[in-house]
């Protein structure tokens, strides 16, 4: 058996052992994790703040006859 016969059989061996592989994924790196990139209480305050500050708006036009 020549060198490069030998350096063949090998590659397919590794190639049938990661066929028999395929698919399996430990599970640590398939679980997530909820991150979210901003907590739900600060945007529970930004909602509080935009809503908040559009209501004000709508209640000072309304007090002064429609002209801002």
């Amino acid at each position: 058996m020549t060198t490069s016969r030998r350096l063949a059989d090998r590659k397919v061996e590794r190639f049938e052992k990661n066929v028999t592989k395929r698919g399996v994924v430990a599970e640590t790196t398939t679980k997530k994790k909820n991150n979210y990139t901003v907590g739900p209480v600060l945007l529970g305050f930004f909602v509080f703040v935009v809503i908040g500050s559009s209501l004000f708006q709508m209640i000072r036009m309304v007090t002064s006859g429609g002209a801002a």
